[in-house]
């Protein structure tokens, strides 16, 4: 029984027996009894673990209020649960009833959260030598609160959670039965405003750096795709060995003759034995391949006359060298070492490197997913098995969304074909009933799973094989989840359009059907990404005016139009150069470089333009040019029209099916009129393209 605190001006709104958990989908064993719901008067802990479902990325440390330390107190304990039920149950109606209007908690986090900022405000009042409860504050000393958390160097975000909580406080005290100072502390002020929190343009997740992004995806891609068949083929192997074993060892002297007499088999050994001395015998894979019970492999290695005649047997086909190190998976995938070898990519899978590599796969495949989908890692964690469906003709990975919502909506994010390989990877690793990104051992398997882990251990396990898999060195920066996202939004971003794909992708639609401020703040452009990707389009530009270099020496035809025949005169008199003076193809490639042929190339055409002085571009006549923007204007090219135009063979095929497609709408009496026209005008367009070409043959 709890009994009433002299401080409290009335009894607490809720009764004792009242549960925490109301209006909210609760787990089959809480709905019939058998896990325990919390209370609204249990003074120690609020466990929500099997009573509402848990994020599968969240610990079940993190799914339970533990009201310890300065929450013992029975003022601050009362005063902590019921704000924390204020903040669950905001729609019960004995709260409506008093009118008090709070912002709901979504899940149990945010009263581990809630009931942390009460225990360092009790905290904070003992060690400024406050009264100890708030009956006898003021709001002058919750300012001061603020005011000393500032002043002790506590992030703008951290102040302004706790200016929230004070805040929620205010708004809750006609529901409270304990007294609390009356007023809001800094009325007509967003908790952001009093921490002095500003909005960013640009969010604070840094992207995951090149260095780094480039050889940790190519890890990943080449254990999924190039070592997991191998993985997987020996753990089959092994599963097979285990059902098939016998417990039995009746008969084991004529089985491992049988077996020795076959010039197939051979003696399974460690693959890190010591350089010099015999191989060492892996005993109980030895026992398995016979067909035993692993846990009878004294059969094999102990003492007694019988035994040690099998032993000398085996360890004679050892000295004759019939021993292998892939007694599981036969055959492993060859790959070429960085000292210019060429072997398998590991020295053996036997059963105690197994497990090592299926972890390595199902870390692989979660850094596929998490660098390439834009999914944060509460959705990755929250895939379950058979996730790749087809959402409007497009493969797409469903999972649930957790951040900001109560109802876990489903949700769906397209993929590329890599990811449907890597989830079917985790799932054929997975040992979790539901789950594809679980704990492989099996007694494990309700674990929570933290993607910093998985990520960190996934570049440890590749940079530590590297002399084997041949892979490059990953560098070891920070790198989150969280990071990912932002770095293929931003990579997302180069692409003309994207913006509002890349809100539905991020789950950050708004309600204009667009891309909101966040998504912006997500694909904005990142130092070392900009350096990279500048570097890395001059050089497949290089390459393609090297290749239309050499078509052109060659005496092909490399383009049609004005801007064609600039760029031919420019290769003929770098040709010309070459000749006189008698120089090789490294002369041609300096004078290449060093030559101003500016060709941007496009999917209809090729843009001659200097970006620097586009003279002669008619894309930008009567245009209103976006501030900062220098060149031609990509969306309004006229290559039918322009100076600058270069239309390549590669172009044509495109111009000709355009072509029959106009006709076939022009002579189509279902057609509209105003599509028509349009038609006609596209065709006259791709007619005065395609007579461009002929009059230049």
């Amino acid at each position: 029984m709890i009994l009433p605190l002299p401080q409290q001006r009335r009894p607490s709104l809720f009764p004792a027996d009242e549960p925490v958990v109301q209006g909210r989908a609760l787990l089959p064993a809480a709905r019939e009894g058998d896990v325990y719901v919390p209370r609204f008067g249990d003074p120690i802990c609020w466990d929500f673990n099997g009573v509402l479902k848990r994020p599968a990325n969240v610990t079940a440390s993190d799914w339970k209020v533990n009201l310890s330390l300065e929450l013992e107190d029975p003022y601050w304990n009362l005063l902590a649960r019921e704000l924390m039920m204020l903040s669950f149950n905001q729609r019960h109606p004995v709260v409506l009833k008093r009118g008090v209007v709070l912002d709901g908690a979504t899940d149990p986090r945010t009263l581990v959260y809630i009931a942390s900022r009460l225990r360092t405000a009790a905290r904070w009042a003992r060690e400024k030598e406050l009264p100890p409860y708030p009956d006898e504050w003021t709001v002058d000393d919750l300012r001061r609160r603020i005011s000393d958390m500032a002043a002790q160097g506590s992030s703008p975000e951290t102040i302004k959670c706790h200016v929230s909580t004070l805040k929620t406080l205010a708004a809750a005290a006609p529901a409270l039965s304990l007294p609390w100072p009356e007023g809001d502390p800094w009325p007509g002020q967003s908790a952001r405003q009093v921490a002095e929190l500003t909005t960013r343009a640009v969010i604070a997740t840094p992207t995951v750096p090149p260095k780094t992004w480039f050889p940790l995806i190519r890890a990943a891609w080449a254990y999924i795709h190039d070592f997991a068949p191998d993985v997987l083929r020996a753990d089959c192997r092994l599963r097979e060995l285990r059902a098939a074993a016998r417990p039995s060892v009746l008969g084991i002297d004529e089985r491992l003759d049988q077996w020795l007499a076959d010039p197939r088999n051979k003696i399974p050994v460690h693959a890190d034995s010591p350089d010099g001395q015999a191989p060492e015998v892996q005993w109980k894979l030895l026992t398995l391949l016979l067909g035993y019970e692993s846990g009878r492999v004294t059969a094999l290695n102990g003492r007694g006359p019988a035994r040690t005649r099998r032993r000398t047997l085996i360890l004679d086909a050892v000295a004759q060298g019939r021993t292998t190190t892939h007694a599981l998976s036969g055959e492993l995938v060859q790959v070429a070492r960085p000292d210019g070898t060429t072997g398998p990519w590991h020295p053996g899978l036997d059963q105690r490197t197994l497990f090592d590599t299926k972890t390595a796969l199902r870390d692989a495949a979660f850094t596929l997913v998490v660098g390439l989908s834009m999914m944060r890692d509460s959705e990755v964690h929250e895939i379950l098995r058979d996730p790749v469906v087809e959402h409007y003709s497009t493969p797409a990975i469903s999972s649930t969304k957790i951040k900001g919502t109560t109802n876990r909506p489903g949700k769906h994010w397209w993929i590329a074909e890599p990811l449907v390989e890597a989830l079917a990877v985790a799932e054929a690793v997975s040992l979790h009933p539901e789950r594809v990104f679980a704990p492989v051992h099996s007694d494990k398997q309700d674990c929570a799973m933290r993607g910093v882990l998985m990520l960190k251990a996934f570049v440890s396990f590749v940079n530590a094989a590297r002399s084997w898999t041949g892979l490059d060195e990953i560098p070891t920066t920070y790198i989150r989840p969280h990071m990912f996202r932002r770095t293929m939004a931003m990579l997302t971003d180069q692409f003309p359009g994207s913006e509002i794909a890349t809100g539905m992708q991020l789950k950050h639609l708004a309600k204009r059907a667009l891309a909101n401020a966040t998504t912006r703040g997500y694909a904005a452009s990142d130092v070392e990404w900009a350096k990279y990707l500048g570097d890395a389009l001059d050089n497949v530009k290089f390459r393609k005016i090297k290749d239309l270099y050499e078509r052109h020496t060659a005496g092909e035809e490399i383009g049609f139009g004005p801007g064609a025949e600039r760029v031919k005169d420019a290769f003929d008199q770098i040709d010309a150069t070459v000749k006189a003076r008698n120089a090789d193809a490294r002369t041609a490639d300096t004078l290449l470089r060093t030559t101003r042929i500016h060709i941007r190339f496009g999917m209809l055409s090729n843009c001659t333009a200097d970006h620097t002085n586009p003279v002669g571009a008619v894309c930008l006549e009567n245009a209103i040019i976006p501030e900062g923007h220098t060149g031609p204007l990509d969306e309004r090219c006229r290559p039918d029209r322009c100076a600058n135009s270069m239309i390549g063979p590669e172009h044509l095929p495109i111009y000709d099916s355009h072509q029959r497609k106009q006709l076939e709408l022009i002579n189509d009496p279902a057609t509209p009129a105003c599509r028509r026209d349009l038609a006609e005008r596209e065709l006259d367009i791709t007619r005065n393209v395609i007579a461009m070409a002929r009059e230049t043959e």
